[in-house]
């Protein structure tokens, strides 16, 4: 999840930097799906090693929410150490433990 997290907004704090500011679009994209390769090559076996139909003790959907969480928890601390003035607020914490509650219920 780190990698899609900086595919994703990584290219944000390059253009912050000057570093991509007149990188064309597609330019940014190439980037972006440069990093998410890295992704792919992690995420992909571990749904098939995790996932039931595989033999694995994951359903699909415990798949997707757990991946969710760890998506969001590796956003928020990317988020606060590459942008430094985006804060956290008692809403996006009361947001985090729902999604923690969500996890909690899909594994009920």
């Amino acid at each position: 999840n780190i990698f899609m997290a900086l595919a994703w907004y990584g290219h944000l704090k390059l253009q912050q930097t000057g570093v991509s500011s007149h990188w064309p679009l597609i330019g940014v994209i190439a980037f972006s799906w440069g990093i998410a390769f890295f992704e792919y090559c992690c995420q992909v076996p571990a749904n098939r090693i995790g996932f039931q139909g595989n033999g694995g003790p994951f359903s699909l959907v415990q798949l997707k929410v757990v991946q969710e969480c760890i998506s969001l928890i590796v956003f928020a601390l990317i988020a606060n150490i590459m942008f430094q003035g985006e804060t956290l607020k008692w809403n996006h914490l009361l947001a985090f433990v729902f999604i923690i509650a969500a996890v909690y219920l899909v594994f009920k």
